[in-house]
């Protein structure tokens, strides 16, 4: 199992780098496959549709590809219109076919759409930035960093739980961690590239925070469903949202807090 995930790992991290360096369109592209994916994985986990693919579920995708072409066209009120447009294809889909699905599974596919589709679409925005192709980097730098870090930190120090009864292995000792090697990765990785010190180690920092909540988040879904993974696109990790749960909340942040810092 561990030849398995560190041999994916390997080639999953190859991947990224080759689609980031290229950015445009293949990395556009990239981002939009794996975010349908991975909104797939949530439906199913959450009940929005199981084997087949129902009409809730092509709403949702619907919506999502709305924003998908919106986010291609660079332009931030077409963004605000094809979420809200997806909210009104879910809704119609409730409506019409009224008792079909229930409250909950329409809430679930709206929220998987903009968890999902909307918050992982920042790492294309972020490349998209003026100097994107450094900052990019942040997100995976902050999110996989910091739980790297934490986990070290959390085995040699960990004393106090996080959350006992979501994660019992997590502790406040290790988030420390994760937080502080972020922060010090940042600042290396700007001593590298030339960037901002400071402003790279408070963006780490705070990616890292917000890292750590994409991931108990996740995994608060898996338990309240009883899954162990979303899915098993992945050898030795599991689904997209598995392997993305931190990258998709530590994108946004990280897209916000580059043009705000750095």
């Amino acid at each position: 199992m561990f030849r398995t995930r560190l041999l994916s790992g390997i080639v999953l991290v190859a991947a990224i780098f080759l689609l980031i360096f290229r950015g445009g369109i293949v990395l556009y592209a990239a981002m939009a496959v794996v975010s349908l994916i991975g909104m797939r994985e949530f439906y199913q986990a959450t009940g929005v549709s199981q084997d087949s693919v129902g009409i809730l579920s092509l709403a949702g995708y619907g919506g999502a590809l709305l924003y998908e072409a919106a986010v291609w066209l660079g332009v931030q009120e077409y963004g605000l219109f094809a979420v809200l447009a997806g909210l009104g294809l879910l809704m119609s889909v409730y409506v019409f076919t009224y008792p079909r699905y229930q409250a909950g599974q329409v809430m679930a596919a709206f929220f998987g759409m903009v968890y999902v589709a909307v918050m992982l679409s920042c790492v294309y925005l972020t490349r998209q930035l003026a100097g994107g192709f450094y900052h990019v980097w942040l997100i995976f730098l902050c999110s996989w960093g910091c739980d790297t870090c934490a986990y070290c930190v959390g085995v040699l120090f960990g004393r106090h739980k996080m959350a006992p009864v979501l994660s019992p292995k997590k502790s406040i000792e290790g988030a420390a961690g994760g937080v502080a090697g972020a922060a010090l990765l940042g600042m290396l990785y700007a001593y590298l590239t030339k960037g901002s010190v400071a402003g790279y180690a408070v963006i780490c920092a705070v990616g890292a925070l917000w890292s750590m909540v994409g991931d108990l988040a996740a995994s608060a879904v898996k338990r309240q469903t009883g899954i162990k993974d979303y899915g098993k696109l992945i050898p030795g990790h599991g689904g997209i949202l598995d392997r993305f749960d931190s990258v998709i909340f530590t994108a946004p942040v990280i897209y916000f807090l580059v043009m705000m810092v750095a």
